[in-house]
């Protein structure tokens, strides 16, 4: 195996657990430089490799990770978009309603109101099968052999 392809290797394996750090911590404010320590590379090379493997900087992905767990809270129905908002790890209502509007189409208030009971009826167990948000998703793989 040459050098190069062994360190893309040792890198995809650094950015999926960046990934999983942030998928487990994604309430927590993103500290890149904390990131990338834990991950043995630059500030910078992480964001790099992170948008190679995966399409999107580690900020984004952290941002679609917050709406995709505000919209399970906000189906759920008995928290404000205020509270949800805050439950999410986001610190400014206004960055996390137009964030949820472009991602999902409809500002969090009206997902509020349309999917609220979206889950009334269906046991719980159910429910969080069918309701759960489901992001395992990867840019296209650019380097032949790799995957």
């Amino acid at each position: 195996m040459a050098v190069d392809e062994t360190r893309r290797l040792q890198d995809i394996v650094a950015m999926r657990r960046v990934r999983d750090r942030i998928d487990r911590e994604f309430a927590q404010p993103l500290n890149l430089e904390e990131l990338a320590r834990g991950a043995h590379m630059s500030a910078g090379h992480l964001s790099r490799e992170f948008r190679r493997i995966y399409g999107e900087s580690p900020y984004s992905y952290l941002m679609t990770r917050r709406i995709e767990r505000a919209m399970t809270l906000l189906r759920r129905g008995d928290l404000s978009v205020t509270e949800v908002c805050f439950a999410v790890g986001s610190s400014s209502l206004g960055t996390f309603s137009t964030r949820f509007t472009e991602l999902v189409g409809v500002p969090p208030s009206v997902y509020r109101r349309d999917h609220s009971q979206a889950g009334a009826g269906i046991p719980p167990c159910l429910a969080r099968q069918v309701m759960r948000p489901v992001r395992n998703r990867e840019a296209p793989l650019l380097t032949p052999g790799l995957g």
